[in-house]
């Protein structure tokens, strides 16, 4: 049981994490001649010094203001803590995205206990959008200044929207499914990375469908989406915050349509 003067802290860890990793991306983006590293020798999965020097960034903070508590992150790993609390950090969640100069990237920020996150936020720097949940609260201060969130009402499937990042999916077995959903949808959509999460938490559409993903793909992602009255679970509608095939539903009645057609992969 975490009390208030513990939430408040961890609240104010997180958004002292996203300024700094805000005030280290953003001389990198767009800027001539910035370079990428492939993590992947079969394909293309770049990294960047950005996204080192950001997660470098936080993780210096985690060190000052909470070191105790454990660190999973996607470019320097595991951190065991001993609070029983773990800060899942994506310095840059689609990097492919910060590397075209397109502002869908963001920095992902969640803290855990065993049982998955109990708050997050996705923070695109560029635009200057902050999209939080946790602790009974899910905000977006941006531009327009700050609006409660609150995910989309139900709606038939025929007049869903649907994202995912790639439309090869993942394997063949769930490309096939994914393309089945997305033949009964209104609107089906590629290419934002996590921005797509943060429109679910926003209201702005129903359904995101990913596969592969990893534990700090998706926890900051979830704990906003899911504080704002969605639903995010794996394709059969188990726990997905360690990652794996992600579905995330703005209400019960389009989560459940949605599994039906992908729990069949």
């Amino acid at each position: 049981m975490l009390t208030d003067t513990l939430k408040t802290e961890l609240e104010a860890c997180a958004h002292t994490l996203a300024d700094a990793a805000r005030l280290t991306i953003l001389p990198y983006f767009r800027s001539v001649g910035l370079e990428a590293d492939n993590k992947d020798a079969a394909g293309f999965d770049p990294v960047t010094e950005a996204d080192r020097a950001a997660e470098r960034a936080m993780r210096a903070v985690l060190a000052e203001l909470r070191p105790e508590d454990g660190i999973l992150g996607e470019e320097y790993g595991t951190t065991e803590g001993r609070s029983g609390l773990t800060w899942v950090l994506d310095p840059i969640d689609g990097t492919r995205a910060f590397l075209s100069g397109t502002p869908t990237w963001g920095v992902l920020i969640a803290v855990m206990n065993d049982s998955g996150p109990l708050m997050g936020l996705v923070d695109q720097p560029f635009i200057g959008e902050r999209f939080f949940g946790g602790f009974e609260a899910a905000w977006v201060d941006g531009p327009t200044g700050r609006q409660e969130l609150s995910t989309r009402g139900p709606r038939p499937l025929d007049q869903a929207i649907l994202f995912t990042t790639f439309p090869e999916v993942g394997s063949d077995e769930e490309r096939a499914a994914f393309h089945d959903l997305a033949g009964q949808v209104k609107l089906t959509r590629y290419g934002l990375d996590c921005y797509a999460y943060a429109l679910v938490a926003a209201g702005q559409i129903d359904l995101v469908v990913e596969a592969g993903l990893a534990a700090y793909d998706i926890q900051g992602p979830m704990a906003v989406i899911q504080a704002a009255g969605g639903i995010v679970t794996d394709w059969t509608g188990g726990p997905v915050h360690m990652g794996g095939r992600v579905v995330a539903a703005a209400n019960p009645e389009i989560h459940a349509a949605a599994l039906a057609i992908l729990s069949k992969a």
